[in-house]
């Protein structure tokens, strides 16, 4: 027995010196450059006019604004070239493209997706030039999503796929996994990886974290499961939005409370939504079929940050030339402004004109009204829609609650509507583009989820803690 516990000891330390011996200062970086780079353009808030924010919102910005006055024009060449060419190669020359190429991959589509990019140019062009039914280009519907919304995404899409190859592809993931590992594992199911995703979406945007997470997910890093658990409870709204949301219901002056109970119902939700149907009966299977699961164990006799570390070297060793992730990139930026703005620009549109122009939403808050009583929150008939309009958009329950004068209502509008997480303006349709394995249905039912477990916490918070 002592022989054996010898020879272990042994095996462990000869294994903790190859490890650590495998460390050297130009494999070492060619891990730190790049990963510091990467979390420089997404990780680290900076202060751009007078507001928190990152380096890559910065620059999304800094484009659109020089861009101004073309950005509608040059969602419409996207959306129209999209329908365009989906139509030809599709219909009339699908044998002319070769089977694995980029443009196979753009722009053969099944046909519910063709007619949906044919109807998103429709729409753009009704839109831009403000013709046919005021409830599909109206200030409060198509022309903030062709205006506001599709431009800030054709910018924030550009930078962020040239960008998150720093992130994904020289081992940050792989340290930061084996760091958290453990945690992520046992409070929310899932790798440790996955809080880089969190934290990308936390400061720069929710779509940013959807796509961090469908790449993992198309690389095999994260299993069906994994992916969808990420994507619909980690893919949160970023700090500086929230901080445009409260300033917009006069709550400015309540932010870190604010922020702060928004922390604590997502980590909740977050621990329960990935126990429970539909994300609990969505397997454990690999994209493409026969991956197998990622092994985050640690060594014996190796400490977290050396194994991590050893791993992050190995996975910056494999990283791909500049020429290579910049084909990446183009691939991806591609891949999102011709896949998903047009039907962003349907989906977004017919979701506003539902909530601004039809009684729907009001119909189906009425079984909340009793609920919001019972949790003592003053004015729960006006408060009611606005705990489902956010599906369609993120900030219709903002505008909802604007109107409403209790403090305690409209705090506990808000902070339910950045918990929701999923909205179908750009979340919900991102997430249905990619190939993470949710649909429709699946979203309704993680969006109610959400919602119903999130809004008593939140309420118990405001009226203990705030109010």
């Amino acid at each position: 027995m002592e022989a054996d516990k010898a020879h272990k000891t042994s095996s462990s330390k000869l294994m903790k010196d190859k490890v650590i011996g495998q460390f050297d200062i130009k494999s070492i970086m060619r891990f730190v450059l790049p990963s510091l780079l990467g979390v420089g353009a997404f990780l680290v808030p900076i202060e751009s006019n007078g507001q928190i924010t990152i380096l890559m919102a910065v620059l999304a910005d800094w484009l659109k604004d020089e861009l101004t006055e073309y950005m509608m024009l040059i969602v419409l060449g996207i959306v129209g070239l999209s329908a365009v060419m989906t139509c030809f190669f599709s219909l009339l020359a699908p044998r002319r493209l070769e089977e694995g190429s980029l443009a196979a991959e753009l722009f053969t589509v099944s046909w519910p997706w063709m007619l949906l990019r044919v109807t998103g140019l429709v729409v753009g062009l009704l839109v831009y030039f403000q013709v046919g039914p005021e409830w599909i280009w109206s200030e409060r519907t198509g022309m903030i999503v062709l205006r506001d919304l599709a431009t800030a995404i054709v910018t924030i899409f550009l930078f962020a796929a040239l960008l998150l190859p720093l992130l994904t592809d020289y081992g940050l993931m792989e340290l930061v996994g084996t760091l958290f590992r453990n945690v992520f594992k046992k409070l929310f199911c899932i790798p440790g990886r996955a809080s880089i995703d969190a934290t990308a979406s936390w400061l720069s945007s929710a779509a940013v974290g959807v796509l961090i997470t469908s790449q993992q997910y198309e690389r095999g890093y994260y299993s069906a499961r994994d992916a969808a658990i990420i994507a619909t409870n980690f893919s949160i709204v970023s700090v500086p939005f929230t901080l445009v949301i409260a300033k917009f219901v006069e709550l400015g002056h309540l932010f870190i409370q604010f922020y702060m109970t928004v922390v604590v119902a997502g980590v909740i939700t977050a621990i329960v939504v990935p126990r429970l149907p539909p994300l609990s009966r969505i397997s454990h299977s690999y994209y493409p079929p026969g991956g197998s699961a990622l092994n985050e164990e640690v060594p014996k006799g190796v400490s977290l940050f050396n194994w991590g570390l050893h791993q992050a070297v190995a996975k910056a060793k494999q990283a791909p030339s500049f020429k290579g992730l910049l084909k990446s990139a183009v691939c991806n930026v591609c891949d999102i402004w011709f896949g998903l703005m047009p039907p962003l620009m349907v989906i977004a549109t017919v979701g506003l004109a539902i909530a601004e122009f039809t009684p729907i939403m009001t119909w189906l808050s009425y079984p909340l009204i009793p609920l919001l009583e019972f949790l003592h929150l003053p004015e729960a008939d006006k408060a009611a829609p606005a705990m489902l309009v956010g599906f369609a958009e993120m900030f219709l329950p903002a505008v909802v609650a604007s109107g409403i004068e209790s403090e305690l209502t409209r705090f506990v509008i808000i902070a339910v509507s950045i918990t929701q997480l999923i909205y179908m303006s750009e979340v919900g349709v991102l997430i249905l583009k990619v190939k993470i394995p949710l649909g429709f249905m699946d979203l309704v039912k993680i969006f109610l989820l959400r919602t119903f477990i999130s809004l008593p916490v939140i309420c118990a918070i405001a009226h203990f803690f705030v109010f």
